[in-house]
């Protein structure tokens, strides 16, 4: 018996997209795809709650719809699921089996076990799959992954992570799977600090060993971490830090400091804040991003513009706001069906840092260093 037909890829006519889950970070999704006039047409919306759901379509100009109905629906090409985390592998399994290409807000799953679950379903049915870490196609981010590509700091040695949020209890009591292992799958490292260690694992490379521990310091009536400290050792025989907090009052912005034999880079709230290369001024702030292009183009003014708006991959290449990547990041995926090649977060990198998670719990849980 013959499968679903294929979705449509062709570079003429946009993707249909489907949205699953109408909750906190359903809004900046269908920005980013109604941002992207040409490559998608977000047309539906599915959510449990039938009044949030309304609420969503009327803001969005959608349609609402059943999970049933959408599947059913041959014009619609991909679903974007934004659902509790718990849930992804089962509903992405069902879209594949349905025709549909899926793009799955972070984590990919909560298990190992799940997601690998999840990946065999995606190869047995041949469509695409990316999932949201949108933080790799930040500018600050794309321009240290250029200096790495041109050895400009030299041998990595060391990298220093740190996530200090901060999350209200009334965020936690805001919906019964928050803060579970079944549904959330960890705390403040696999929920909020897996964006991190994504972008982590993409410039520094795979985990070889962690030990770590684990608190629930400050929220109650949660199953999970609220603070995460953890050494780690990588393949490449640097050393790490990591440090992720809901707890951490007021909150304050996430920072990856790199370090190498011949230069340094600190990432820090998203904008590149610090670069320290040998032989070069130190420079920090604005001035440090132009610097860093500059080192990984050469230098002349007409290279480091084009690089700079390559990297930023914007319909409107002008400045970069909360929203931005995202597009960037739904425009990559749709390149990479309608190319037929992978996405740049794809299922076994976003696997991976699920792994990574894990053994930074089991470490946690039995007090000894883990291996990947």
């Amino acid at each position: 018996m013959s499968g679903p037909s294929k979705p449509s890829a062709s570079a003429s006519v946009p993707l249909r997209f489907a949205l699953v889950g109408c909750g906190a970070i359903a809004p900046t999704q269908a920005q980013a795809l109604q941002e992207l006039p040409g490559l998608a047409l977000l047309t539906h919306c599915v959510d449990l709650d039938s009044s949030r759901a309304e609420v969503f379509a009327a803001k969005f100009s959608l349609k609402v719809a059943t999970w049933a109905a959408v599947l059913a629906d041959p014009a619609i090409d991909v679903i974007a699921l934004c659902t509790p985390s718990g849930y992804h592998g089962s509903l992405a399994a069902e879209a594949f089996r349905a025709g549909k290409h899926v793009i799955i807000e972070k984590p990919l799953e909560v298990t190992v076990a799940a997601c690998d679950a999840l990946l065999a379903a995606q190869r047995a049915s041949g469509r695409r799959l990316a999932v949201i870490s949108q933080h790799r196609f930040d500018p600050a981010s794309r321009t240290v992954r250029r200096l790495l590509d041109e050895n400009a700091l030299g041998r990595l040695i060391a990298a220093d992570v740190r996530v200090p949020w901060y999350r209200t209890q009334e965020y936690y009591d805001s919906g019964d799977w928050r803060g579970t292992w079944a549904l959330d799958g960890g705390g403040c490292l696999m929920n909020q600090g897996v964006h991190t260690v994504d972008l982590m694992l993409w410039l520094c490379g795979p985990v070889r060993e962690v030990y770590a521990r684990t608190a629930t310091a400050a929220q109650e009536r949660i199953e999970v971490e609220d603070l995460v400290c953890a050494t780690l050792s990588f393949s490449s025989g640097a050393i790490g830090t990591l440090f992720a907090s809901t707890a951490a009052y007021p909150g304050f912005p996430v920072s990856l400091a790199i370090h190498g034999t011949n230069g340094s880079a600190v990432i820090e709230g998203d904008e590149l804040k610090t670069l320290a290369i040998k032989g070069s001024e130190t420079i920090s702030g604005p001035a440090a991003s132009d610097h860093a292009m500059q080192v990984a183009t050469g230098g002349t003014k007409s290279a480091v513009k084009n690089a700079a708006a390559a990297s930023q991959n914007l319909t409107d290449p002008v400045g970069w706001k909360w929203g931005d990547a995202h597009r960037a990041q739904f425009a990559d995926f749709i390149n990479s069906i309608r190319e037929e090649r992978p996405a740049l977060v794809e299922g076994e990198a976003a696997r991976a840092a699920v792994a990574l998670v894990q053994a930074i719990y089991e470490s946690a849980r039995t007090g000894l260093p883990v291996s990947l």
